[in-house]
């Protein structure tokens, strides 16, 4: 007979968008851990209680959020937080009129936090410097090789959840275990870095957000961008923006000032009078469809025998 699970409503003020609040947590479609829909999203995940799944369903007034695993209590009492059920996207008034149309327009985006700091680093870690097909076949495989599969039912999809590696399990393989999954040295030896060090990183939920970014950026391997990163999802940051990205500029610089190249300084500096929301707004300009004209290189994809 298949765990019912425990179940707990919560109500939420306003619309909540599935994809643009929970969908940042999905490396791609292929993501083991994670399924986003229109109503329904599913997400397998470590918590400081142990293994859980949980399924999040919209309904009328808020969202009813079902768990299974040992970490189950957990999920449900954290929920609230994942959803964004204290943010407040109302008070956002931009002056800008494209950045008034897509807050209407997106008004179910909230700025929600997994509080699940190493979860969300190891991807970000993943993602540096490489393709996005990259990063999300490296990750696959290693949930795949290392992780588990998920408590719980099978979602409606027919494909099983997975749980991420445990950290520690992370920490104790050599750098070399990771080229299989086309990881180089650098990549590998900061993950082992921080997978020694989840305890400690894990603590970060708690700290004020500008403290926590500064913690982050303290280890080896991580920079403002894979700090920004893991602020957006794990912590909820609403100004986290994610300096060094390769494509966020030329975005920023051409909505918001119609220049068809930006540098991480304009960017900035076209973001500034939405200091505290900065974060928000790339999200927006992210949602918009809005792309900058494409002309130059793209990032070529990298093999681990030249590094």
């Amino acid at each position: 007979m298949t765990d019912a699970g425990r179940s707990r409503r919560i109500l939420l003020a306003g619309p909540v968008d599935l994809g643009l609040t929970i969908g940042p947590l999905r490396r791609g479609a292929g993501d083991p851990m994670t399924r986003v829909g229109r109503a329904t999203a599913w997400r397998a995940t470590r918590t400081p209680a142990g293994p859980a799944t949980e399924r999040i369903e919209l309904v009328p007034g808020g969202a009813l959020v079902t768990a299974w695993g040992l970490g189950a209590e957990w999920l449900l009492e954290a929920a609230p937080d994942l959803l964004g059920a204290d943010d407040d996207p109302g008070a956002f008034r931009p002056a800008q009129p494209l950045l008034r149309r897509l807050a209407a327009r997106h008004a179910g985006l909230r700025i929600g936090r997994s509080r699940a700091v190493v979860e969300a680093l190891v991807p970000a870690i993943l993602e540096q410097k490489v393709t996005g097909e990259q990063a999300r076949r490296g990750l696959r495989g290693l949930v795949r090789a290392h992780g588990e599969p998920a408590p719980g039912p099978v979602p409606p999809d027919g494909r099983s959840l997975w749980l991420p590696p445990l950290p520690e399990a992370l920490a104790r393989l050599p750098y070399h275990a990771y080229h299989p999954f086309g990881i180089e040295r650098r990549r590998a030896e900061a993950i082992r870095r921080v997978a020694a060090d989840a305890g400690r990183l894990e603590d970060l939920v708690g700290s004020p957000l500008p403290e926590a970014q500064v913690r982050l950026r303290a280890y080896p391997g991580i920079g403002p961008w894979t700090a920004a990163e893991v602020a957006q999802r794990a912590l909820g940051d609403p100004d986290a923006v994610s300096v060094g990205d390769f494509h966020l500029p030329d975005l920023v610089a051409w909505a918001l000032a119609g220049e068809p190249r930006g540098t991480d300084e304009r960017m900035l500096e076209l973001l500034e009078p939405y200091h505290g929301q900065r974060g928000r707004v790339v999200r927006l300009l992210e949602a918009s469809g809005i792309r900058a004209p494409a002309y130059g290189p793209r990032l070529a994809p990298r093999r681990i025998e030249r590094d």
